[in-house]
């Protein structure tokens, strides 16, 4: 029987023990974190939280997936005029209009949404709600790390299965990867390679998983995409938790809100690991760029633009990448990811990390036009310098890439 977002129905001895559980835990850990501590050359993702350092002047910052564009201006203007109200707490209502107008757009049930400040909340404690040391977690390989920071802390076993040949999820595979998974994480599209996985194929996903296991769905960057959501599975009670964020598309990663979306059962058992209030700038901001129709189609053109412009250029220099719909990409450059990373830095230009299972490849965020024209001219110099490392290790060695539009 459902526990439809009634935290009462939690016991009090529960709650203690899981509010205990999470506050022994590691942090929360953003895209920011595991950007940074690339940047900083740190084997620690929470040190590199703890010891950031500010940047050089005129630094290209195309590391962590941001948008560059920043909150749109009624975003701003929203901001500002609710902000003489910052020393009372949310007296307008503001996180109970940004969870009207999202239920009102997507054809959802208001229990059926939860808002945090980001979606690095909501997936770090649906991560610790649904996998235990008998209860695994299932992720891509590559794909955003934060999920499985999460499954360490739970003691969960990590089955982490490469992407399929066109680079989206394979879910046959992940499905088959544990028997007893408590999570499959699909991200969609998927970071760092900006890829798409099928409806189909999560539906499939969604009918073929381990009994009592979740899909948790990541949409940060759905927008940017022409992958279709899954929020209609979410309307029709299936077992599935999605995220959604206004970091990406909309610019306010610095600003944090993001949501969780699901059954209320499913929602009731993240809310023992805390839900804090929301900032009422970040609620406000977040409703009305919902509310501005022109946003999101404006936006998702400038930033393939951009992209698809950065794309010409690497084809143009026979540079192998894999085509994205997102707002980052991953570029193949046949030596050490991490020497490449680090002659770019040298040049003032910070781009993303490597990630195990390619350490040939390095992720690029999509910037403005001038800051890709600035990392084009850096890392053709990088590139035209002689590697002492084979082309022989390269991930992509024996892949044809599809051409992107």
């Amino acid at each position: 029987m459902p526990i439809h977002g009634n935290v009462s129905r939690v016991s009090r001895r529960s709650f203690v023990r899981f509010a205990g559980f999470a506050a022994a835990s590691v942090p929360i850990l953003t895209e920011s974190h595991f950007a940074w501590a690339a940047a900083q050359q740190s084997n620690s993702v929470a040190s590199a939280r703890r010891t950031r350092q500010a940047m050089p002047a005129g630094a290209v910052l195309i590391n962590a997936n941001e948008n560059p564009l920043g909150p749109c201006r009624a975003a701003c203007e929203a901001i500002a005029a609710i902000a003489p109200k910052g020393g009372r707490y949310d007296i307008d209502g503001e996180t109970e209009k940004l969870t009207q107008t999202f239920a009102a757009q997507n054809g959802l049930k208001e229990e059926y949404i939860a808002v945090y400040a980001g979606s690095s909340e909501p997936l770090h404690y649906s991560v610790l709600a649904f996998t235990s040391p008998t209860k695994g977690f299932v992720t891509a390989d590559p794909s955003y790390e934060a999920g499985m920071r999460a499954a360490t802390v739970s003691r969960a076993k990590i089955s982490k299965v490469p992407l399929a040949a066109d680079y989206s999820h394979d879910v046959k595979a992940m499905v088959a990867a544990d028997p007893n998974a408590g999570v499959i994480y699909i991200c969609n599209p998927n970071n760092p390679t900006g890829t798409i996985t099928s409806k189909e194929d999560i539906a499939w996903a969604l009918e073929n998983k381990p009994k009592g296991s979740i899909l948790l769905v990541d949409e940060a960057y759905i927008h940017l995409s022409d992958a279709k959501p899954v929020l209609d599975f979410v309307a029709a009670d299936k077992d599935l938790i999605v995220l959604r964020t206004f970091s990406k598309i909309y610019g306010m990663a610095g600003i944090r809100c993001g949501l969780a979306l699901g059954r209320p059962d499913l929602l009731a058992r993240l809310q023992p690991f805390g839900q804090n209030a929301m900032p009422i700038t970040g609620s406000a901001a977040a409703n009305v760029s919902l509310l501005d129709p022109e946003l999101v189609p404006t936006r998702k053109k400038i930033i393939a633009d951009t992209r698809n412009s950065t794309f010409a250029f690497l084809k143009a220099n026979n540079y192998k990448f894999i085509p994205s719909q997102s707002n980052c990409f991953m570029i193949d450059t046949g030596r050490s990811g991490q020497a490449v990373i680090a002659a770019m830095r040298a040049k003032n230009i910070f781009i993303g990390r490597t990630w195990p299972i390619w350490p040939n490849s390095v992720r690029v965020s999509v910037g403005t036009p001038t800051e890709m024209a600035k990392f084009q001219a850096a890392f053709k110099e990088v590139m035209d310098e002689p590697s002492a490392t084979s082309s022989l290790d390269s991930p992509f060695a024996h892949v044809r890439f599809p051409q992107s539009s």
